[in-house]
């Protein structure tokens, strides 16, 4: 068997960097195989994927090709896993283009081994055009944007009877718990008391300060509309390279819903927010010197699909202009917290601290933020 492979990931930034976790083994594969019996002997383990925040790839047995997912049980825990593994059952059972999670011998989704925790999706249907997408990186086509924007409503519409209580894993997931709250910044220096790798990474920093600037203003226009969003299970890393297509085509339809690991109970329109938080800004351009201009017809396109299937008011688009600023902040402090406690890197956690949370928001008050916050209270779908 071969020994551990070199692996790279995906970084903050645009270039590959060296991955947290090692990759899967061959040897590994074959044991997590002994407990899903059904599923029949390796063949061959044959791609890598280069996603952060876990090791996963794709293998072939006598059973056909799946998709393998190792996390550290620090990241996940088998209880934390099948949260996610019951909202995708939910969606499944609705009709939702979903990848089915297998059960091993004991009728679990999640299988813990050593200080990981597994599990194998049957590979979903469609072509994957972006495979090897950065995060933050646009559409190839309005055509894939608005057929984005219809999947995600179909997934919303799907979601909509399914009443789990949010999620227990405490890092690594995208909320609005912080930011829905009436005092947000009393909220973080709470989550900070909680966790001690976010409290010993912020307190040197001028956070307190910094954010009053920053996000309390976006807070005050958003506070007001946030009782009036209905609670829902939410996918909340809607980026193309999270879905799959029907053709290799610019027209594609969307035929996949992959990877529901940051999934957890928000509502509506903040996994709209973040589907245009994550697909409509090449943030990446900051790191270069760059000014990172909104794609507004990407983002147009988003919004005219998701309200073809899910229709959209004027006091939505309000919300989300509102929201928009504010969508990224709970998820740069759990990465914070993940980099700080769980890695070990306090170079990956001041990328997430001064170039995603404070980044972000100083983007927002400058020219090219304005220009799409403005363009979103004046679009109509």
């Amino acid at each position: 068997m071969s020994n551990t492979p070199l692996r790279t990931a995906h970084g903050l930034g645009l270039e590959p960097v060296a991955a947290d976790w090692p990759a899967l083994r061959e040897a590994d594969v074959e044991r997590l195989l002994l407990e899903y019996p059904q599923l029949g002997v390796l063949h061959s383990l044959h791609w890598h994927s280069p996603r952060p925040f876990s090791a996963a790839g794709l293998i072939t047995t006598s059973s056909g090709t799946l998709f393998v997912k190792r996390h550290h049980q620090r990241v996940r825990e088998a209880a934390w896993l099948e949260e996610e593994h019951r909202l995708i059952a939910h969606l499944h059972a609705q009709g939702a283009p979903v990848a089915a999670v297998e059960s091993n011998r004991h009728g679990r989704t999640a299988t813990p081994q050593d200080e990981w925790t597994y599990e194998i999706h049957r590979v979903a249907a469609g072509v994957d055009l972006y495979r090897d997408a950065l995060s933050w990186t646009p559409f190839n086509s309005t055509a894939h944007a608005h057929a984005a924007g219809q999947a995600l409503a179909r997934l919303h519409l799907a979601a909509a009877n399914y009443s789990a209580p949010p999620r227990q894993t405490p890092v690594l997931l995208v909320n609005a718990r912080l930011i829905e709250q009436a005092e947000p910044l009393a909220a973080i220096a709470a989550a900070a008391e909680a966790d001690s790798a976010l409290r010993d990474y912020l307190q040197d920093k001028d956070w307190y300060a910094q954010l009053s600037t920053l996000l309390l203003p976006y807070h005050t226009r958003l506070w007001p509309l946030l009782a009036k969003q209905t609670p829902l299970w939410t996918h909340n890393d809607w980026h193309a390279s999270n879905l799959l297509w029907s053709a290799d085509s610019a027209d594609a339809q969307v035929s996949s819903v992959l990877d529901f690991g940051l999934a957890d109970r928000t509502f509506a329109l903040f996994d709209l927010a973040n589907a245009i938080e994550r697909n409509g800004v090449p943030w990446l351009d900051l790191d270069h010197g760059g000014t990172a201009p909104a794609d507004l017809a990407a983002i147009d396109a988003l919004l005219a699909g998701y309200h073809a299937v899910k229709p959209l008011t004027g006091e939505d688009r309000h919300t989300l202009a509102a929201l928009l600023p504010l969508v990224h902040v709970d998820f740069a402090l759990s990465e914070i917290a993940y980099f700080q406690g769980v890695v070990g890197s306090t170079s990956s956690a001041d990328v997430a601290y001064h170039a995603y949370l404070i980044g972000h928001l100083h983007w927002f008050n400058g020219a090219e933020g304005q220009r799409l916050l403005n363009h979103l209270g004046q679009v109509q779908p």
